[in-house]
């Protein structure tokens, strides 16, 4: 619940960068779109506690999926559909654990939006921070890996998503859905702490 707070409260401060860097290669409305989607993730869960931590992402996976127009509601909702149902009715997790129900997420993104790491997507950041997180159950350094993952993408020429349309002119600039996956893990490491 914690994390989903953070998540909501930090795309709400953070709304026009994220969009300032979609309007660079995109069509300008990733933060304003996941801000409205996690604002209703917040208000439909209210002050009650969902009866796992599986239970809590399948209601944030349909939330976004119902809410958040463009490509986000479907990449987010299956990330979080996916880590889900990775996590059963299970109560309790690991750091380590967490990151190995996040890869079912990852792949899931990968199986929907046909992308891999290189391609100048959220998998860009997505990618190295769950796999620091299961293997090292490290949610700082799963972290760095996300923020390091979201710099990388700045050189990149992207070959997935909008972006790709614009070819090298897609060059110099930091992919936002890489920079709202890093936010991500900035809150996790928040709530961890």
């Amino acid at each position: 619940m914690a994390w989903m707070r953070c998540i909501q409260e930090r795309l709400a401060q953070e709304r026009a960068e994220l969009d300032h860097l979609d309007a660079e290669i995109g069509d300008g409305d990733h933060g304003s779109n996941l801000s409205r989607g996690f604002a209703k993730v917040a208000e439909k869960l209210g002050e009650r506690v969902p009866e796992s931590p599986g239970a809590l992402l399948k209601e944030v996976a349909m939330t976004l999926i119902g809410t958040v127009g463009g490509a986000s509601g479907p990449l987010y909702g299956t990330f979080f559909l996916e880590t889900a149902k990775a996590m059963g009715a299970s109560a309790a997790f690991s750091a380590a654990e967490l990151g190995r129900c996040l890869t079912s997420g990852v792949a899931g993104i990968q199986r929907l939006g046909k992308a891999n790491a290189g391609d100048k997507t959220m998998l860009d950041a997505l990618i190295p921070a769950v796999d620091v997180l299961a293997s090292q159950g490290d949610v700082a350094a799963a972290a760095q890996s996300a923020q390091d993952g979201r710099a990388a993408t700045i050189p990149l020429q992207a070959r997935k998503g909008r972006a790709s349309y614009l070819g090298v002119r897609s060059i110099g600039h930091a992919d936002p859905g890489a920079a709202s996956a890093a936010l991500l893990f900035a809150c996790l490491v928040k709530v961890a702490r």
